[in-house]
């Protein structure tokens, strides 16, 4: 019944919004979608998606080094080591968000398909960390206004893609940028993770960032 309610909720949101809002108003009182944010401190904000693979070295260097992470999990992943993630959340600096169940891309599923991709996602992540995330990863950043829609009648209050990618896809890491403040730093949990998180903590260093909390930043800039 709550699932039905929700996709009711998406649908009504739907026909009142783009019935009766123009263009240039279109997407007004849904969740903001973050790249970067607005911020006066010298900070940027470390992101870590999917969990797939759990590197003990990792999660030490996040708890030693008392790192501020946003880890995007996907429930699956979570699911057989759960202990290493509340470790992480229990130990360290971590607040765990979603990323929905199957990492689809959102535009090309239905009102019922987001809904059990953010709210079943949202569901599990609570039952394992006893609480339900506020901010979603849409997979690939694949956004619109019906995956906004989707996601606040989910309960999530911004949509957060990313400024730079520092994940080794490849034989070879990609050129490290020249980060600033307010950046959202993209990692994921890879074989690579270890050296790509040096790499992250590195160039911050360089340019007089430190890593920061996430959340209270977006509420400091007005946007949650």
């Amino acid at each position: 019944m709550r699932r039905s309610r929700v996709v009711a909720a998406v649908l009504a949101s739907l026909a009142i919004g783009f019935g009766t809002v123009g263009s240039a108003q279109a997407g007004v009182g849904l969740p903001p979608v973050v790249a970067q944010v607005p911020t006066q401190e010298k900070v940027v904000f470390i992101t870590i998606d999917d969990g797939w693979y759990h590197d003990p070295a990792v999660a030490q260097t996040l708890i030693d080094k008392r790192v501020p992470a946003s880890l995007f999990l996907l429930p699956g992943a979570t699911s057989y080591d759960t202990g290493y993630f509340t470790r992480l959340t229990g130990e360290g600096r971590a607040t765990v968000e979603n990323h929905t169940v199957n990492h689809p891309d959102l535009t090309t599923l239905d009102a019922v398909g987001k809904d059990a991709e953010v709210c079943g996602a949202g569901e599990r992540l609570q039952e394992t960390f006893g609480r339900t995330p506020k901010l979603l990863r849409p997979p690939y950043g694949a956004v619109n206004d019906e995956v906004r829609l989707a996601a606040k009648a989910c309960g999530i209050k911004a949509l957060v893609t990313w400024t730079h990618d520092f994940t080794t896809w490849g034989d070879a890491p990609p050129p490290t940028p020249q980060l600033e403040a307010g950046d959202v730093v993209l990692l994921h949990f890879t074989p690579t993770l270890g050296a790509d998180l040096e790499r992250a903590l590195g160039a911050a260093k360089a340019a007089g960032l430190r890593p920061a909390a996430l959340m209270p930043h977006l509420r400091a800039a007005g946007l949650v």
